[in-house]
């Protein structure tokens, strides 16, 4: 815990890509039911992140990065630069990029394959310049760590049951030109 409070005290912002938000009245995960793959597999350091960061925290919900998808002749030109970044960018993609190519025909998966998803890249891009967000909900979150169908779920506290001083940045809707824009100069 000691090492916990020595991270809170160097870091200025946390930015959580997360799902499973009830933002736009849905619930909808990516590996599980009700789970985003980084909350799911990691429900306790989801809740630890939430709930004691003193920082701000930004969220990217899954909901939000499949609403502000970038097209594929952006995805394009961004890993075609002529650098080594761009370079290596296409290599980390290129498996991703043909599964969700392949995939397009499963039910449930139209929203994040009819377009380019980085769904970290949205979260690093809010720690780097939050000015390319054009709305966000401050809100009380945490994590569900015991229901079995909803174990990784972020619980959005509506109506402030859970008293939080530190409230979340959760995204709602962003610039995607000024987000383009912080995309193509991190591969330069």
């Amino acid at each position: 815990m000691d090492n916990m409070k020595h991270l809170q005290s160097k870091v200025n912002q946390t930015v959580v890509h997360y799902s499973n938000q009830l933002l736009f009245l849905i619930a909808r995960g990516n590996v599980t039911v009700c789970g985003e793959f980084n909350f799911a597999t990691d429900p306790e350091a989801a809740y630890i992140v939430l709930n004691e960061y003193i920082c701000p925290v930004y969220i990217a919900a899954w909901e939000f990065t499949c609403s502000c998808q970038l097209s594929w002749e952006f995805y394009d030109e961004w890993v075609n630069q002529n650098t080594e970044k761009a370079q290596f960018m296409k290599k980390i993609f290129a498996h991703s990029v043909d599964i969700i190519k392949s995939s397009s025909s499963k039910a449930g998966r139209k929203e994040w394959n009819s377009g380019f998803v980085s769904c970290d890249s949205y979260a690093m891009a809010a720690a780097i310049d939050e000015s390319f967000l054009t709305e966000v909900t401050e809100i009380g979150v945490s994590v569900e760590l015991n229901g079995s169908l909803t174990r990784g779920m972020m619980i959005m506290d509506w109506t402030d049951k859970l008293e939080k001083e530190n409230k979340a940045f959760v995204m709602k809707s962003c610039d995607l030109g000024k987000f383009q824009a912080l995309m193509m100069a991190a591969l330069r």
